[in-house]
């Protein structure tokens, strides 16, 4: 009631939602009775203490991810000044947006396959005041080195179709599957991909930094180690979940 009619509690409490259009009233009811993601109703999710926009389309920015960000923010203060910043699969934008806007000296591009979700996260970082440069790019398929970059970061898609029986139907409804799914013989189908593409293009001692699905943590672990990667760190979540995951050039 407060966001999408701006009431207060008091107005709601007092009897103000009476006066608001029934119209309005039925079709808010009726979205969120089809279990419609609040955030795709309300136009916008909170992340790191800023509002962003969202809508179907793009992934709904999550906690976890907030603390992906924190990690590499935190790491960048401990070690050393990162100027160049790529965030592949950027979708909302949050990650670069928050990370653009923490870290105002740095240069941060965000790539997406999808114009939708680049046009939204155009927006999110117009409105969060943050410039970053979005591109169209698939990386999956071969990709020229785009530049030099002191930090990549991806939350890639890693959900395996087999636990689609396990996720709640508001997600599977909603949010986009291109975004959520890999296939259930490749789980390691965009960390491969990222991580070849981060070896040739991160600089000297370089940071790779991606969201995990914890059934894979080990997985990526030894693949990015084999690949040739060092000081290789998985982190727990909140919920106590192998989540993260950092490794070097």
């Amino acid at each position: 009631m407060e966001m999408y009619f701006g009431l207060s509690m008091a107005e709601v409490l007092t009897g103000c939602v009476e006066q608001l259009p029934a119209d309005e009233l039925s079709s808010l009811q009726s979205r969120l009775l089809k279990g419609e993601p609040v955030q795709y109703v309300l136009g916008c999710a909170e992340f790191f203490g800023r509002r962003f926009h969202v809508a179907p389309g793009v992934l709904i920015p999550r906690p976890e991810t907030e603390e992906l960000c924190r990690w590499i923010l935190d790491d960048d203060r401990r070690d050393r000044h990162h100027d160049s910043i790529l965030d592949i699969g950027t979708g909302s934008g949050c990650i670069a947006c928050t990370l653009a806007a923490e870290r105002p000296h740095a240069e941060v591009s965000a790539w997406d396959i999808a114009e939708k979700a680049l046009s939204i996260a155009a927006d999110n970082a117009q409105q969060t005041g943050v410039h970053v440069n979005f591109s169209r790019v698939d990386i999956l398929r071969p990709v020229p080195p785009l530049g030099v970059w002191s930090t990549i970061v991806s939350n890639p898609p890693y959900i395996c179709q087999k636990e689609q029986l396990d996720m709640a139907p508001h997600v599977l409804q909603h949010e986009p599957h291109q975004a959520l799914f890999v296939p259930d013989d490749d789980p390691l189908l965009f960390y491969r991909a990222i991580a070849s593409y981060a070896w040739q293009t991160l600089k000297d001692d370089g940071r790779l930094f991606f969201e995990l699905n914890p059934l894979y943590a080990n997985d990526v672990a030894n693949m990015l180690n084999a690949m040739g990667f060092t000081h290789t760190v998985i982190r727990k979540d909140q919920f106590d979940k192998e989540r993260f995951i950092k490794t070097c050039k």
